[in-house]
């Protein structure tokens, strides 16, 4: 018995030429204007879900190697939630470079001194550690209170399903 098969119709016949890559390049990229509560938010969930944006990772066109990400305003980052056994145990460590030149500082401190630096420092924590991370987190604005002074731009307000 001798089956005969029929010739398959060619997959190649869609157009491929409308299936191209699309690579982002800082003269296509769309940056936006966003802006964070952060009063009554985790820090680390907060910092993740800003760390995203800024990166640009929310977008359909996301490319690793270009500052694609968005402007965030954050504020009210004295009011951000933290554990209290967090406060008191972790440390952020510096050094000037000079010997006995180590700081320590827990963020109890730090939220008493500069409550804007522990949003900060959680943020670029999350950010990639070489000069497009740099850049990218000069796109973020941390400001202690309600105001800011980024009227102009029309920032839209971002909310986070935490």
């Amino acid at each position: 018995m001798f089956l005969y098969l029929q010739p398959q119709k060619n997959r190649l016949d869609v157009n491929t030429l409308s299936y191209k890559t699309i690579s982002a390049n800082s003269a296509t990229v769309n940056k936006r204007w966003f802006i964070v509560d952060a009063e009554g938010q985790n820090l680390g969930r907060l910092s993740s879900q800003i760390a995203s944006v800024l990166r640009g990772k929310n977008k359909p066109d996301f490319t690793p190697h270009v500052d694609c990400g968005d402007y965030v305003i954050v504020i009210n980052a004295e009011k951000v939630q933290i554990p209290d056994s967090r406060l008191t145990k972790k440390e952020y460590i510096t050094h000037s470079g000079y010997p006995g030149g180590q700081r320590r500082v827990t963020p109890q401190q730090l939220l008493n001194k500069k409550p804007f630096a522990l949003v900060e420092e959680a943020v670029r924590g999350m950010l990639p550690k070489n000069r497009l991370g740099r850049q990218m987190f000069h796109n973020m604005f941390v400001y202690v209170g309600s105001e800011h002074p980024h009227q102009a731009q029309k920032p839209q307000e971002l909310k986070f399903d935490i």
